[in-house]
């Protein structure tokens, strides 16, 4: 074996498994399995020009080299990215530990109950500190959680408001000046009008829905909060405030004000830079807009024996099930972020918080007060970590200041803006005071002592509690939070356990070696809008990964931009709005979606101004080609775009893709390929090829990106030459086309730190590795079909009766057994199992996708345990739901129970399969019961007084 063959260590089937797989599915080769799967009309008939393979070590000293033209300074920019200390025990035990970022959303609440309450205790955190009712579990970043809040204070309009197309939003002139970029890309397609200005001067009328500001702004300077809403409340205006979480420790909760919504992201609790992302943005309301809210939200239910457990709360808002009616595009979160940032507030507690915050604000205190001394004005009165300093020649200040290696915001000529942060040191003061006599020839001043200062007016200082529950005041030790962090992770069932086969998810193998230089600081203390002469490492890797990306999908060009899958389907759909704008096309708004698409696709369209118009499926699952053309010419006049999704989201290679390609250019729109399937193309076909305008892409699926628990995500697209100078832009680092729309993501690469990963994917499986992995991908995937033909169907097939990368096996014909599809996922926990895909597409099914990842012997492992299974649904009958399916999954207090009042045995409860004995996962909670959770929606830690003795 090349032990230097990262290929070997990617790919799970052995050289000598190949021969029995290929005879289980029918085939003498993989070419003669590829040949009856994938319709030759569509082959690549090339090679991809990628690089030759790296090996792992080549690859690390290639991107520690690469590190090294990054220049770390000092950053005191601001804006929203703050350099933080990462307590290495999160670090080594969250961040850099796969029993944490391998999980997946956590669907099946009994297997997630860790990450799960890590959740609960981040949304805690938010609710506490922003006064809010309730918050979700993270978003992708404080500029699309401000966009999320102006979109659901539009919906959430008065029926009187609505009834007058009450459409003004009023933007503070001193927000981010990312998230303005995009609260108007949202805006426009939803027919919003923006504007800006002064809070204090603003005159508010009853033409206003909504409006937002930001706290502390932009400069530093901290509004009169309560005079801003209480004005706008007199006028049927709701408010959302775009807040600093650190400084609401020493700030009163913008919702003690009257807050409608509290936005703003959590980085500054811990999380890199990373040169953008990822970060955990927060998103907290009042209970009263619940079914609004974008995102996921944790709440707390029972299970079957009446115990507490959690799970994902009110699901029927997803996009699954409201498809073009649904609050949102968004269908993932940052959930490893999330944990991360929720565990910063554990270990430090209300009081270590304290200190942080005091910390910074009186370093900033005494930084102004210094400059002050010296005559060098400051124009902030109120501030928290901010000062915007007045200079003679801010260009002058910014030569000096880089040559000492800092880094200030520079909004014009004269000013200079200082944000200071967790890691301001004395020694950093000094030299940032050094920087400024330099500049403005004054007089040396040394800074002695960093003293305390109580500068706050009453009206804003912090008078209400939070952070109380005992989780914010039990783990101050390093030895207590490890074992805390280590008791939640041994809840959940990740990649380090066994396989998940998630249809549609590509839960595949994330490399260590992949991961390794998101530690590096080199990489993750990069702020987003430094100057491009210190990135230079990082644009050389994400340029170069933009190459590969559109080298895979055959196109021209690509944006990394959107921080998610379903920020990439809105940012491809406002591509070709843009472009077809570009050519007096404005009326053109139809979006053609098939009944099989994922539900964020008719969502996405929605969102971009688009009008949903749904094509049939035949009974193969394919698309309806008389109905589509139909459709088409139906609507030529007005056609858009087609959204496809290739594999189909049944798991086949439709043959007829460039017929229906044909018909949407001939009828005036552009094809949108979804990229949720693209691990069933890389090197074989391509996007470009079939005759896709656009396609986005999902790094944390083909390109081994971690799902995290889930998030973090990206989406990047790639496009065909015609819609290359729509892709979109920066307001403040030049990234995207010459006729770039606003912005999708808040920083200018989106989640720039975890492309590394993707980056080295790419690089160390070359051209051959990733066409290799691809059919692998196909060959487990039909291995696992022939294996469990006559326990369960596939219900879809090719053409030659070959799946794809996944199928869809049909689990209804069992209801007359009293068996739903639920019961059989909730049983696999007992064989060690997470469940593939649960009714998506078709209800009472599961999609299975095994990636090239998984080994022979751990296929065959679900295999026979789906097979136990369907033995074991013989067994029962609908009038007796007391069985081992209904009763899944069994606990570990079940089992050890005195009493066992169920008519199988332990050990057929427990352990069905001799192999589970020797890697036993325990659910810890029984089936929890969702409708409870929903009825009685608690999406916090309990307060106070409930572990108070009476």
């Amino acid at each position: 074996m090349n032990t230097e063959s990262f290929e070997l260590r990617h790919i799970g089937i052995r050289a000598y498994d190949y021969e029995t797989m290929l005879k289980t599915i029918g085939v003498e080769s993989v070419d003669q399995l590829i040949h009856e799967t994938v319709p030759d009309n569509i082959k690549l008939t090339h090679e991809l020009q990628i690089e030759k393979a790296m090996s792992e070590q080549e690859y690390l000293e290639h991107i520690h080299d690469l590190s090294l033209k990054n220049k770390v300074f000092k950053s005191y920019i601001g804006l929203g990215y703050h350099p933080t200390n990462l307590p290495a025990v999160i670090q080594r035990n969250i961040m850099e530990n796969p029993g944490w970022y391998t999980a997946y959303t956590p669907y099946q609440a009994e297997i997630a109950q860790g990450r799960l309450e890590a959740l609960l205790n981040f949304q805690t955190m938010v609710t506490d500190l922003t006064g809010m009712e309730l918050a979700n579990a993270s978003l992708l970043d404080e500029g699309t959680a401000a966009a999320e809040a102006m979109a659901l204070l539009f919906s959430v309009r008065e029926r009187a408001q609505k009834k007058s197309n009450i459409v003004k939003f009023f933007v503070s002139d001193n927000v981010y000046p990312q998230t303005l970029s995009i609260l108007k890309t949202r805006a426009i397609p939803l027919g919003i009008e923006l504007v800006i200005g002064n809070h204090e001067t603003i005159e508010l009328s009853n033409e206003f829905f909504g409006a937002i500001i930001q706290y502390p702004g932009k400069s530093g300077q901290i509004p009169d909060l309560g005079s801003f809403i209480y004005k706008a409340n007199n006028l049927q205006i709701k408010v959302a405030v775009a807040a600093d979480i650190l400084s609401l420790i020493k700030l009163e909760a913008p919702g003690e004000f009257g807050a409608d919504v509290v936005v703003g992201t959590t980085q500054r609790f811990g999380i890199p830079m990373g040169y953008g992302g990822p970060h955990a943005a927060f998103f907290a309301t009042k209970e009263t807009y619940k079914r609004h809210i974008p995102g996921r939200i944790i709440g707390i239910t029972k299970d079957a024996n009446g115990n507490d457990a959690l799970r994902m709360a009110l699901q029927t808002r997803e996009q699954h099930i409201k498809r073009d009616k649904a609050t949102s595009n968004i269908c993932t979160a940052q959930v490893l972020l999330a944990v991360m940032a929720g565990m910063y507030a554990v270990y430090h507690g209300p009081k270590g918080l304290e200190y942080i915050a005091d910390k910074i604000h009186d370093s900033a205190c005494t930084l102004a007060n210094a400059l002050e001394y010296l005559e060098i004005e400051q124009t902030n009165s109120v501030f928290f970590d901010t000062i915007h300093v007045k200079v003679k020649d801010s260009k002058k200040v910014k030569d000096i200041a880089e040559a000492k290696g800092v880094n200030f915001y520079y909004p014009d000529d004269t000013t200079v803006s200082v944000s200071i942060n967790e890691t301001s040191s004395k020694k950093d003061l000094n030299k940032i005071l050094e920087i400024f006599t330099k500049s403005e020839s004054k007089t040396g001043l040394i800074i002695e002592h960093i003293g305390k200062h109580a500068i706050l007016p009453d009206n804003i200082v912090r008078k209400t509690p939070y952070l109380e529950h005992p989780v914010f005041n039990s783990y101050h030790s390093e030895t207590e939070l490890m074992r805390y962090i280590k008791k939640l992770e041994r809840k959940d069932l990740s990649l380090n356990h066994s396989m998940i086969s998630l249809g549609s998810c590509t839960m595949k193998l994330n490399a260590a070696s992949e991961m390794l230089p998101l530690s590096w600081s080199n990489w993750s203390n990069i702020h987003p809008f430094a100057p491009l002469n210190q990135v230079e490492g990082y644009l050389t890797v994400l340029n170069k990964l933009e190459e590969q990306l559109t080298e895979i999908t055959g196109f021209a060009g690509t944006s990394l931009q959107p921080n998610s899958g379903a920020q990439g389907e809105f940012a491809g759909l406002m591509v070709i709005k843009a472009y077809h704008e570009s050519r007096g096309d404005h009326h053109r708004n139809i979006c053609l979606i098939p009944a099989s698409a994922h539900g964020t696709n008719p969502a996405s369209a929605v969102m971009s101004g688009m009008k949903v118009v749904v094509t049939k499926s035949t009974e193969e699952g394919n698309i309806d080609l008389v109905d589509l053309k139909e459709k088409a010419e139906l609507h030529k006049d007005n056609l858009a775009a087609l959204m496809v999704t290739y594999p189909s989201t049944h798991g086949v290679y439709e043959a007829s893709i460039k017929d229906i390609t044909q018909i949407i250019h001939d009828n005036g729109g552009q094809v949108y390929m979804d990229g949720a399937n693209m691990n069933a193309q890389v090197g074989i076909t391509n996007p470009g090829s079939i005759g896709a305008d656009v396609c986005h892409l999902n790094l944390h699926k083909t390109f081994a990106i971690p799902h995290g628990g889930g998030g973090p995500g990206v989406g990047p697209i790639c496009v065909a030459e015609q819609l290359v100078p729509f892709l979109p832009g920066n307001p403040l680092i030049e990234v995207g086309g010459e006729q770039a729309i606003t912005s999708i993501s808040a920083a200018p690469y989106g989640s720039a730190l975890v492309c590394l990963i993707s980056y080295g994917y790419i690089c160390m499986l070359g051209a051959e590795g990733v066409t290799n992995s691809t059919k692998a991908a196909i060959v487990n995937a039909n291995y696992i079909k022939e294996r469990l033909h006559g326990s369960f169907e596939t219900l879809y097939s090719g053409e030659m009766d070959r799946a794809a990368h996944e199928m869809i096996i049909d689990c209804r014909e069992f209801k007359e057994k009293g068996i739903e599809v639920v019961d059989i996922a909730k049983r696999l926990m007992d064989y060690g199992f997470h469940a593939p895909t649960v009714s998506f597409p078709v209800a009472g099914t599961l999609m299975i996708e095994p990636t090239e990842s998984e080994s022979k012997e751990e296929l065959d492992r679900f295999c026979d345990a789906m097979i136990s299974i369907r033995k074991e649904i013989e067994t029962v009958t609908k009038d007796n739901p007391n069985n081992l399916l209904k009763n899944a999954p069994h606990t570990l207090g079940m089992v050890t129970a005195d009493s066992w009042e169920f008519p199988y045995t332990r050990k057929d409860a427990a352990y069905p399969l001799d192999y589970v004995k020797d890697n036993k996962f325990w659910p810890t909670v029984r089936r929890v019961d969702d409708a409870f959770g929903d009825r009685n929606l608690i999406c916090t830690c309990a307060p106070i007084e409930s572990f108070m003795e009476s």
